[in-house]
């Protein structure tokens, strides 16, 4: 049997959010305007993004679970659809609402319907491929009628004001001469939004549409030889481990720590992340499925930032696989860096865009800075 993904939806939360209106709803620090929000958003290119924030009040109007269950209520793969249908869930995030239960348990409550599987994946970016893995790996042997996966962030709850730490000036005044550095802490701010997108999963092709076709899903972890790069629930040492939350005297200290953040190894990150995930990771897929740039039609990557684009682009030339630019395929400017979500809110578009014919066949890149892990998807358009 095979698996076909027929059907993707997304749910965006409330009005996008210009440039100019992030710090009036995230806060300002100290009560001071950022010095650095300027130079980072000229580097990550993001013109637009969505937070599950009130911009009037500053109250949660979704949590994380609630925005996946409504990505789950936007599908519609055939006339007629309920929630009721489902037979297995597959949920990934990020940093769930609560450390239990687990994040698909939540999504299944607030989505209703019927008795089902449910199965959560957890990890950052990565937690989606791993979730539409297990359900394509259930439809395509026949185990599951369908599969409903989400990949979901409310990103937001971490880039408030109230949360932020002090902002060294000596950092702020290097991130000109060093981009990297945005990914730290007090910067990931301006970096990170909130949404949620569902992928239907089927084991015949629907007739009235185009569907994807999942070839092969390979994911795979460099963790025995890197240490930690991205981060929440705990500070890094200086020999590279983490001390994690519980390991602190009492949950003050560890606030205090500001050990709960979400933070990135910016020095770590910029050395080896796209050396790690590209230039020694894609040429053992290359060499498995006799891959040749020539046809990829599309190259549909998940980045944190244009920062990025280019130094993928010359690694991928470097192992002699270019793909030009003009068959790749983003809306990160308009959409924002929603983490786990993004490659499922990037296919979507692009699937309903009216660019893909019968045939096409699509090269998924989803990068994890988390301890260096990736993930590669083909997809054929039929």
């Amino acid at each position: 049997m095979e698996a076909y993904i027929t059907d993707i939806s997304v749910f965006l939360p409330n009005q996008p959010v210009g440039n100019d209106e992030m710090e009036q709803i995230l806060g300002l620090i100290n009560g001071v305007p950022s010095r650095t929000r300027k130079i980072i958003l000229r580097n990550n290119g993001i013109h637009r993004r969505y937070y599950a924030i009130d911009p009037a009040t500053g109250a949660t109007t979704h949590t994380n679970a609630g925005m996946a269950a409504e990505a789950a209520r936007n599908l519609a793969p055939y006339p007629g659809f309920t929630p009721a249908d489902i037979r297995l869930l597959c949920c990934g995030t990020s940093a769930a609402d609560q450390f239990m239960p687990g994040h698909a348990s939540m999504v299944h409550g607030d989505l209703g319907g019927g008795m089902c599987e449910v199965v959560s994946t957890s990890g950052i970016c990565l937690s989606s491929i791993t979730a539409l893995k297990y359900g394509a790996m259930s439809v395509a042997q026949g185990l599951s009628e369908n599969a409903v996966v989400t990949a979901s962030e409310q990103a937001s709850s971490f880039m408030r004001a109230r949360l932020c730490g002090h902002i060294d000036p000596a950092r702020a005044a290097a991130l000109e001469k060093q981009p990297s550095l945005a990914f730290e802490a007090d910067f990931l701010r301006w970096m990170l939004s909130d949404g949620a997108a569902a992928v239907y999963l089927s084991g015949k092709p629907a007739a009235d549409r185009l569907n994807l076709k999942v070839e092969w899903i390979e994911i795979v972890s460099h963790a025995h030889e890197m240490e930690t790069c991205m981060f929440a629930g705990g500070v890094k040492r200086d020999d590279g481990s983490l001390k994690g939350w519980r390991e602190f005297n009492s949950l003050d200290e560890a606030v205090r720590s500001n050990a709960l953040l979400v933070k990135q190894d910016a020095k770590l990150l910029n050395q080896e992340i796209i050396p790690v995930v590209v230039s020694r990771s894609l040429p053992r897929f290359i060499e498995k499925y006799r891959l040749k740039p020539e046809e990829i039609n599309w190259f549909v990557p998940h980045y944190s930032s244009e920062y990025f684009r280019g130094i993928i682009g010359e690694h991928m030339k470097g192992i002699g696989f270019e793909i030009p630019y003009e068959r790749w395929f983003s809306n990160l400017a308009e959409k924002g860096n929603t983490g786990s979500a993004s490659i499922y809110i990037i296919m979507e578009e692009l699937l309903k865009s009216g660019r893909l014919k019968k045939g096409d066949r699509l090269l998924c890149f989803i990068p994890e800075s988390g301890r260096f892990s990736v993930g590669y998807m083909l997809l054929t358009v039929v």
